[in-house]
């Protein structure tokens, strides 16, 4: 083992002059690379094509390996034949996880001669009238050069070889089974040092859920797991919205529609903008009230400036609209959310205030920025804009829910990914959620964050490639990981994201 890492930083030692930065998935020679690993090993070594393995390996291959040794082109042949292709009732199949996948330009003068490639891959095992099973998980780093026109792989690594069922955290997805960091052996060092006592990650690949992950404990010696329960804060603005939306989509509330039609507040009474208060501003905090009436001078409800003018973060808006549509329809938010929300997407861990199911031991407690936990409220009385309960499974299904239509009409759902009010530069509110647009050039997020003392929450989801990303910490230093999180999981724009929120 020392040997071969020792080789492995030889390796980096000579190409590191010549090594550019990690170019643009975008770009024509990642896609062209992509495309030439996939037939190498897709037709080559699956379906043992000969000619494909001996087209693209050079005379002078060598092919290093952690656990087998060295072997080079006539080795390397031999054995596959031998090996890999002779035993038909079990043969090997290897994957690349597209996601892992990370190309660096190599230079001479000025010209590219050749890339390093870096990745992920997996292997199963295919048997006659079986699934596919998997089997091992490893890193690889290749070195493609050009020669004649033609790409070659003249050196491959295949290192760090693991078995699925180790390492790999809580809810482990062999369909998805990539590190949460650069080894998930180290969260715990990670989470300590941040003095973060859980995490839990909700990673959405394809619009559908691909992994849950949770590391660390829920409080004390109770470890986190995916079904645990956080106090989400703000998260509970965009499932409020998804509500309300279906509730227009079923023609039960308008969204231009005077809200005081059904409800007023008494420190409103009489008020000249109290006609202009509509869903619509309210869902886009263009209410024009304050975040919360208790952090004002008077301690009451007031309009700081008239509705649908200016972008202004409100809580007292969304509460604003739950009481009206709970007055509208004399029904409690809870059970509306119920019925149209979370059993249709079976999100059985999900309330709005704590009920007679959420049992103490799943819950995942705040703690300070210390790491001490912190005596927490029990609520119990529904709130449109804060303190929804729920496990990273269940919000990484609604999150998905908002990727694939949301449930509501084709035209709703334009109103709702639509910019109507501006943040900053950069950021914009659709109806109940961050709108942030060219991404990337081309790419639209839907982005809302969560923050109470002692819980940081985020959830992202990308329109074009159907990403998305869902982070839970039962910790006020919980924002710490969110910058690595985003670079890792959503490499192409999520140094951007971090970039528009900062600024």
């Amino acid at each position: 083992m020392k040997q071969f890492n020792l080789l492995i930083f030889t390796i980096l030692i000579l190409f590191s002059k010549n090594i550019q930065s990690q170019i643009s998935k975008s770009s024509t020679l990642f896609k062209d690379l992509k495309s030439v690993d996939s037939l190498f090993f897709n037709e080559g070594f699956n379906k043992c094509n000969f000619q494909i393995l001996e087209k693209y390996i050079p005379s002078d291959f060598e092919f290093y390996h952690d656990e087998n040794g060295v072997q080079n082109r006539e080795q390397f042949l031999k054995g596959f034949k031998e090996s890999i292709c002779s035993n038909t009732e079990k043969k090997p199949i290897r994957k690349v996880v597209n996601e892992s996948l990370q190309v660096f330009r190599l230079k001479n003068n000025g010209e590219t001669y050749g890339a390093i490639q870096k990745g992920v891959h997996l292997f199963y095992i295919k048997e006659p009238n079986k699934q596919l099973y998997l089997t091992n998980i490893a890193k690889f780093t290749s070195v493609w050069n050009i020669q004649n026109g033609q790409w070659k792989l003249s050196r491959v690594l295949s290192y760090d070889h693991k078995e699925p069922k180790t390492d790999y955290g809580s809810g482990f997805n062999a369909n998805y089974p990539m590190p949460l960091f650069e080894n998930d052996k180290e969260i715990g060092t990670l989470l300590k040092k941040h003095k973060i006592p859980s995490i839990s990650v909700g990673l959405i690949e394809q619009g559908k859920v691909s992994q849950i992950r949770t590391f660390g404990f829920q409080k004390d010696t109770i470890k986190a797991g995916i079904n645990s329960i956080y106090k989400v804060a703000s998260l509970t603005k965009p499932v409020f919205a998804n509500v309300v939306l279906k509730l227009v989509d079923m023609n039960k509330l308008k969204l231009d529609e005077p809200l005081s039609k059904y409800y007023v507040d008494n420190d409103l009474k009489g008020h000249r903008f109290l006609n202009k208060l509509t869903a619509r501003n309210i869902l886009t905090h263009q209410s024009g009230l304050p975040n919360w009436r208790y952090l004002t001078k008077t301690k009451k409800l007031s309009f700081l400036r008239e509705p649908g003018i200016k972008w202004e973060y409100s809580g007292e808006g969304f509460e604003y609209l739950r009481k009206a549509i709970e007055s509208k329809l004399q029904k409690p938010l809870e059970v509306i959310a119920q019925e149209l929300l979370f059993i249709p997407l079976e999100m059985s861990n999900t309330s709005f205030y704590w009920t007679s199911d959420i049992k103490e031991d799943q819950y995942a407690v705040e703690h300070n920025e210390n790491g001490k936990k912190i005596n927490f409220e029990k609520h119990t009385k529904t709130n449109a804009a804060a303190n929804l309960l729920t496990t990273t499974e269940d919000y990484s299904k609604f999150l998905v829910h908002l990727l694939n239509g949301a449930g509501i009409s084709r035209e709703l759902y334009q109103e709702f990914i639509k910019p109507h009010s501006k943040e900053k530069e950069g950021i914009f509110w659709g109806l109940g959620i961050q709108i942030l647009p060219n991404l990337n050039k081309n790419e639209t997020v839907l982005m809302h964050t969560g923050g109470d003392y002692g819980t940081k929450t985020l959830a992202i989801a990308s329109l074009k490639s159907k990403k998305g990303l869902v982070v839970f910490a039962n910790s006020e230093n919980g924002m710490v990981l969110w910058n690595k999180l985003l670079n890792e999981y959503l490499p192409s724009f999520g140094a951007e994201i971090m970039s528009r929120n900062m600024k």
